[in-house]
């Protein structure tokens, strides 16, 4: 798996899993990681690519979302429990996923660059 790939799958996964909060719970709110996953889809040619800037638009893009994920919406999923828990803890790990390869191909971008 590449980054290219990472991504693909964490874009899907957030518009799916975002529309999905969004038709069972009615709240706008749950169409933030739909607007994200679908940000993330227009960057996926630049990050196939390779395009530096695309890449790195595409990570800060994964960050927040994974940081948004982590920091607020989990700690309230976990007291309701439940598929809301299970629908976070998805678009949790695809996202750390993402940003793991995105990590390691800018570290494989510098090693072949020295």
């Amino acid at each position: 798996m590449n980054s290219y790939i990472a991504n693909l799958i964490n874009s899907v996964t957030l518009i799916t899993i975002g529309l999905w909060g969004y038709f069972e719970s009615s709240s706008v709110t749950a169409l933030i990681p739909v607007l994200f996953g679908l940000i993330l889809i227009v960057c996926s040619k630049g990050v196939k690519n390779q395009n530096k800037l695309i890449a790195h638009i595409a990570v800060l893009l994964t960050l927040i979302i994974l940081l948004s994920l982590a920091g607020m919406r989990l700690p309230k999923s976990i007291e309701s429990g439940g598929l809301g828990l299970f629908r976070v803890l998805c678009m949790i790990a695809t996202s750390s996923l993402a940003m793991i390869f995105f990590v390691r191909s800018f570290i494989d971008a510098r090693r072949n660059k020295s």
